[in-house]
């Protein structure tokens, strides 16, 4: 039976694909989801309104500074994690994922609880396939941002360590 939930996500999700929303998304969401964190203490995200939602919080891997980024993620069993490196359909990979290249040990904050986890690079294209139909049944069509960027993606799952 469909959920009211994934109702809203199919009749919003098309919306999030048009290059109105690629140009705007960018520069309105993410001061948005830092201004909803500070007045709620980091329990609240405006993206897990409709998706889940982290904070993901790196190393920058040419500054050794931390970094956080607001992502969607697709839960993957075991507390794993899924997050994609969409970018909102941009023709370059976005910052965390090389930071999570160079410095594979981050945390994730989801709801307000911190996590350390370990991420690695879904390469192997069976795996990619699996990970990719994942996505698109918590988010249809999220994988036409890979085509419309002109790159491949990069996946990375989240592993909590102990």
């Amino acid at each position: 039976m469909t959920s009211p939930l994934q109702v809203v996500r199919s009749l919003v999700a098309p919306l999030t694909r048009t290059r109105a929303f690629r140009r705007i998304g960018p520069v309105v969401l993410p001061p948005a989801e830092r201004f909803l964190a500070r007045i709620s203490g980091g329990r609240v995200q405006l993206s897990a309104i409709l998706v889940p939602s982290l904070v993901l919080h790196t190393t920058g891997a040419r500054s050794g500074e931390p970094r956080s980024t607001y992502l969607m993620y697709t839960p993957d069993g075991d507390g794993r994690a899924i997050v994609a490196g969409t970018s909102f359909a941009r023709d370059r990979h976005p910052a965390w994922t090389y930071n999570l290249l160079a410095h594979p040990d981050a945390a994730i904050t989801v709801r307000g609880r911190d996590m350390r986890v370990r991420a690695s690079l879904v390469e192997d294209d069976g795996e990619r396939e699996a990970a990719w139909d994942l996505i698109q049944a918590q988010w249809p069509g999220y994988r036409a941002y890979e085509r419309e960027s002109g790159r491949v993606v990069r996946l990375f799952r989240l592993q909590p360590l102990a």
